[in-house]
C-alpha cells in the first residue's frame, strides 16, 4: 500500500488496483468515456439492449476482458472494465458499435474510508 499526500494535513492511503492482496497478477482496470447524446433518457429496455450487445461481444472476445459496471449520465456513459490491454477495450467498442471518446487506465482508487 502506498501513501499519498495531497497538500493536506491528512495522509491518505491509496488502494493500488494493479495488484491484489495476494500479489497475484490482476488485469489492469480502465474507465471509458462514451459520448452518447440523450443517454440519461434511455429506457430500461434501451439499456438492456445495450447491455446484451456488450455481453455478446465480451463473450466472443473471451476472458481477457471483463465489464465491471457503467454509469449513465445525461449525455455520456462511463464504463469500467478490466482488460489485459487497452487494445481489447477498443476492440470491444468497435465490435459493439460503441463510441469511445477517452480511455484511461485506473492506477488507484480512493474513497472516504481511505482517509481513516
Amino acid at each position: 500500500m502506498r501513501l499519498l499526500r495531497l497538500g493536506l494535513p491528512t495522509v491518505l492511503t491509496v488502494i493500488n488496483t494493479d495488484q491484489s492482496s495476494q500479489g497475484a497478477n490482476v488485469m489492469p482496470k480502465y474507465v471509458i468515456e462514451r459520448e452518447i447524446p440523450g443517454a440519461g433518457s434511455f429506457s430500461d429496455e434501451d439499456l438492456k439492449g445495450i447491455s446484451q450487445k456488450s455481453c455478446g461481444v465480451l463473450d466472443a472476445l473471451g476472458t481477457s476482458i471483463q465489464w465491471i459496471e457503467s454509469y449513465v449520465t445525461d449525455d455520456k456513459i462511463y464504463c469500467v472494465y478490466r482488460a489485459n490491454n487497452e487494445d481489447l477495450v477498443r476492440q470491444h467498442a468497435e465490435q459493439g458499435g460503441f463510441p469511445v471518446n477517452a480511455i484511461a487506465r485506473i492506477h488507484a482508487t480512493i474513497e472516504p474510508a481511505t482517509a481513516e
